[in-house]
């Protein structure tokens, strides 16, 4: 890779093209095992989830957000609407490379600018203790840790956090 990429150099779409799916589920399997150590089973999860996600789709209330650089995906975040005007944070990932450009943040912004035009009442996301980074984007926007439970679902033991946000007065 050449020198310190800049955020002006990635491009985000918010449409899903062929392969999107089965190269997010690829990287997050890969990203998170060399990573962090998380087995097959997060890759697996992660493939439920998308499958979940892509048979419910509605533009109108689901979006994709995929950061790309030279035709290559380099971030992936999505907003899943569940029922009461409630949306599901989910997927939320960038390639190394990428950490600590402003993608993350521009990524986060779309995401709850999206959240508002909707008009949802409130969001939460799932996430890791292990993901400090994350979380602190997500606490930037508001979000609050409501639960944590230990968990052995990908492989080794941690800790799951629920993160919440209510955006109703």
């Amino acid at each position: 890779m050449r020198g310190k990429i800049t955020l002006d150099e990635v491009s985000i779409r918010t449409t899903l093209r062929p392969g999107d799916l089965g190269y997010i589920i690829h990287r997050h399997g890969k990203l998170y095992g060399d990573e962090y150590g998380y087995g097959v089973s997060f890759e697996s999860y992660v493939a439920g989830g998308l499958h979940e996600f892509y048979k419910g789709y509605d533009p109108s209330r689901d979006r994709v957000w995929i950061a790309e650089h030279d035709q290559r995906i380099v971030g992936f975040l999505l907003l899943m609407h569940r029922d009461n005007k409630v949306a599901q944070l989910r997927y939320f990932y960038l390639e190394a490379d990428y950490r600590g450009i402003g993608l993350g943040k521009k990524m986060m912004s779309l995401y709850m600018d999206f959240l508002r035009a909707c008009r949802y009442t409130a969001s939460y996301l799932w996430t890791t203790h292990e993901l400090s980074a994350a979380a602190s984007l997500y606490k930037r926007e508001g979000f609050k840790l409501t639960e944590e439970k230990e968990s052995t679902a990908f492989g080794k033991v941690l800790k799951e956090q629920r993160y919440d946000l209510v955006t109703a007065d």
